[in-house]
């Protein structure tokens, strides 16, 4: 599949066509689409008509090649900024208007609400607001009243709002950002599940030969993290916990499988030169396929302020990698506390580097959590189930929109996920 670049309107009706019913997948940024890969192909093969839409980037677009779908490339801010984004937004309606989905299904902050709001003014008959997460969480003063604000504006646009987590469904009702009747969680939450078999270790030699290729000393102990370096990740907690941890593990690594992410929340120059200069420290930078680098370490670390349901605990539990995380929004769902790994409060190093400790210092205790991640997540988070409920959610609403309102479809389907 290419790339639209006008996102002409194919030969669809309202609802898509009796062939093929056309749904719209939009996300802010090129990077995201990693997190929808697996489920972008399992939609077509579902036998939906799918059009990735995204900023511009070489990684979108080879998703959506990879994943056989159709991609429409509109540049849209994650920062705020009102001309960018009103251009977006008539980008958006545009082509919103020419392939006139069945379903437009929005995530990510500005996608969301853009996406959200040019399928309400285009009248898409099902549109749905995939909620990974809540930015104000972690903000205050004018920037948390903005982005409550998106997000009320957001979830009125949508005739659904599907939560990544049950934690992230309270919160997003104790916050009073969507109506407790458009709340929705698939499943066990996640979007995308994990597909068990790519993370499972080729063979028994592989962590070795992954450590020695990073140039990590055998029998190093090895902290790991995967995801974007910033502030609401817990990296400054982080960094403080593993140098502690340094006086009882000198030898210790700490691999950063991630990037230095150019967002809000980003890390002072000094935190990362910190990073950069830390003689413990590697730094991978951004990578496409993370599953490698998990079978190097000895545990997974998220120290994390807020999440939807992280992705990448449940990599690493597929693994068999147990998770240090904390009690936030999201990570708590994702942690079977004292099972497959260890929940400790965010923002408290101490805590941090106490827990971690206990794992590095007990390597039988290691074993049985991370089999015990492992499976936990083949029997509930398992890429092919939660796609499976996915596709059957969006047929329903299909059938239901033909044969009356989407709103009061949406409503009754709502309620009864209370």
């Amino acid at each position: 599949m290419g790339t639209l670049e006008a996102c002409p309107l194919g030969p669809f009706s309202r609802f898509g066509g009796v062939d093929r019913p056309l749904i719209v997948v939009g996300v802010t940024h090129p990077q995201t689409c990693l997190v929808l890969r697996g489920r972008l192909r399992s939609l077509r093969a579902a036998g939906f008509r799918v059009v990735l839409i995204s900023s511009p980037g070489e990684l979108a677009t080879r998703i959506a090649a990879e994943e056989g779908v159709e991609h429409c490339a509109i540049p849209m801010q994650r920062g705020m900024s009102p001309l960018a984004d009103l251009i977006s937004l008539v980008r958006l309606c545009f082509a919103l208007s020419r392939l006139r989905p069945a379903i437009a299904e929005f995530s990510t902050p500005k996608a969301g609400l853009l996406g959200n709001i040019a399928s309400f003014l285009c009248r898409v008959p099902v549109r749905i607001y995939i909620l990974r997460g809540l930015r104000l969480e972690t903000a205050s003063g004018m920037t948390r009243r903005i982005l409550q604000l998106s997000e009320r504006i957001t979830a009125v646009c949508s005739h659904m709002v599907v939560c990544n987590s049950k934690s992230l469904r309270s919160q997003a009702l104790a916050l009073g950002v969507v109506r407790r009747r458009k709340l929705r969680v698939i499943g066990n939450g996640t979007s995308s599940g994990v597909d068990v078999r790519h993370f499972m270790p080729p063979s028994s030699l592989t962590p070795e030969r992954m450590r020695k290729s990073l140039g990590i000393p055998a029998g190093a102990p090895v902290i790991g993290f995967a995801g974007r370096l910033t502030r609401d990740k817990g990296i400054p907690e982080l960094l403080d916990a593993f140098d502690s941890l340094l006086v009882d593990f000198p030898e210790a690594r700490l691999l950063l499988t991630g990037w230095f992410d150019d967002s809000e929340d980003a890390l002072s120059p000094a935190q990362r030169a910190r990073i950069v200069n830390h003689p413990r420290i590697l730094c991978t930078g951004f990578v496409t396929d993370t599953a490698p680098y998990y079978h190097a370490m000895d545990v997974l670390t998220l120290p994390t302020w807020r999440e939807g349901f992280p992705n990448v605990v449940l990599e690493a539990a597929a693994s068999g990698v147990p998770t240090v995380s904390t009690l936030a929004t999201g990570a708590r769902d994702a942690v079977l506390h004292e099972r497959t790994g260890l929940l400790v409060p965010p923002g408290n190093p101490q805590a941090l580097a106490a827990a971690i400790k206990r794992l590095l210092l007990s390597p039988e205790e290691r074993v049985q959590m991370g089999a015990a991640a492992r499976a936990w997540v083949a029997d509930n988070f398992m890429h092919t189930r939660v796609q499976a409920l996915t596709v059957a959610l969006y047929r329903s609403l299909i059938r239901d929109a033909e044969r009356q309102p989407a709103p009061a479809l949406i409503k009754d389907e709502a309620a009864a996920g209370d």
